[in-house]
């Protein structure tokens, strides 16, 4: 028996990276998947491989009549929607702030915050009705902690993103509703090479390459994997955390809880050693 044994889930962005494992997961745990993302051959080619459980619904989370289409989709399909992970993401503006152009802000804040906003907006009266559901928002460390991205915008648009998920669990929670959201570290995808300039296709090649950059930038000597992030959204979509609303789960290996220990250490010894007190002292 699966966690999520006959839940149905939409997942957006769910054909690349962090998506299609969440997808993959949630087939595995025994939930009806839709996957609501713009690559349709792609979503199409994982819908047939993940079999009669999984539909794919071309959606540009951007567009308010595509996130209320996939939405209506999944309940005349199913008869109820149980959980939306709004997981969709795009690059953003580099740069310094007097450089990034307002189009290109607008362009992004459209995908990463606005398609949020959009799926709980429509996903909300349904699991009202219902008086059970669990929505999924995809932040980031970068949303709480200045300088963890290559983009100022996609930082502010994921912090936005946390609040939201909070001030919605807020609202919703009084009809049985959960809001979270789930802030990864670095996770091993293409999302790297998106946000410098990649082509989407050379940018999902360099995972490995990726995942050996950030294996030591966190206590935990390794990248974050797609994995870490699917199983943490398989349990806030399960009955297992039907008493958890309005939180950020940071899945980071410890990237944000502080200074690393073997850093500080090599830090007071050099302090020690400029003051001329014995290291044994």
């Amino acid at each position: 028996m699966g966690r999520l044994d006959g839940k149905v889930a939409i997942i957006t962005g769910g054909t690349s990276g962090i998506g299609k494992r969440t997808v993959e997961r949630f087939v595995e745990e025994g939930a009806f998947v839709i996957i609501a993302a713009r690559r349709e051959a792609e979503g199409r080619t994982i819908a047939r491989a993940l079999g009669d459980a999984v539909d794919f619904v071309r959606t540009d989370v951007a567009r308010e009549q595509d996130v209320k289409a996939v939405i209506d989709f999944a309940v005349s399909r199913h008869g109820r929607l149980d959980c939306l992970f709004n997981n969709a993401g795009s690059p953003a503006p580099v740069g310094g702030i007097e450089t990034v152009p307002l189009e290109g802000a607008e362009r992004a804040m459209a995908v990463l915050f606005g398609g949020v906003f959009l799926g709980i907006k429509h996903a909300a009266p349904i699991m009202m009705r219902q008086r059970a559901g669990s929505i999924i928002n995809n932040g980031s460390v970068a949303g709480s902690r200045a300088g963890y991205s290559s983009s100022m915008i996609y930082s502010a648009a994921k912090a936005a993103v946390i609040h939201l998920s909070k001030v919605a669990a807020m609202q919703l929670g009084e009809c049985n509703v959960r809001v979270n959201s789930l802030s990864p570290g670095g996770i091993a995808t293409g999302i790297f090479g998106k946000a410098l300039g990649l082509p989407t296709e050379r940018a999902e090649q360099t995972a490995a390459v990726v995942a050996k950059a950030l294996a030591a930038m966190q206590p935990i000597p390794r990248a974050g994997m797609p994995d870490d992030i699917a199983n943490a959204a398989v349990f806030l979509a399960s009955d297992e955390s039907t008493f958890l609303t309005g939180q950020d789960i940071v899945v980071d290996g410890g990237l944000i809880g502080g200074r690393m220990w073997t850093p500080q250490q090599e830090g007071l010894k050099m302090l020690r050693q400029a003051l001329g007190i014995s290291l044994e002292s």
